[in-house]
């Protein structure tokens, strides 16, 4: 994600959560090309890991893209949808990671 650009990406350690997942990656994108790019690189890097994808959006147009590799889900949002949705602020109690 940094060598797309990625705005303020962040790492959100949910294991103590009820979630069924370990981490949250959350980034802002800059435009929907970026957005685009930034789900592009993240399921190609999956991929390329041999690590499962369990869903991730195909689509265009979207202030949310998601890519759910199963402990690890990827949040990319418009800078407006980041702050609506306030997923850090939702999952205050998680830790961050570096």
């Amino acid at each position: 994600m940094n060598e797309k650009e990625a705005i303020q990406p962040v790492v959100l350690d949910m294991t103590k959560t009820p979630l069924p997942t370990e981490y949250f990656v959350i980034a802002t994108a800059n435009s929907q090309t970026h957005m685009g790019t930034l789900r592009d690189a993240i399921v190609e890097f999956f991929v390329q890991n041999s690590h499962p994808l369990v869903y991730f959006d195909k689509g265009i147009g979207y202030d949310w893209l998601l890519v759910d590799a199963g402990e690890i889900v990827v949040h990319i949002f418009t800078a407006h949808a980041r702050e609506f949705y306030d997923l850090e602020g939702l999952w205050s109690d998680a830790a961050r990671l570096d």
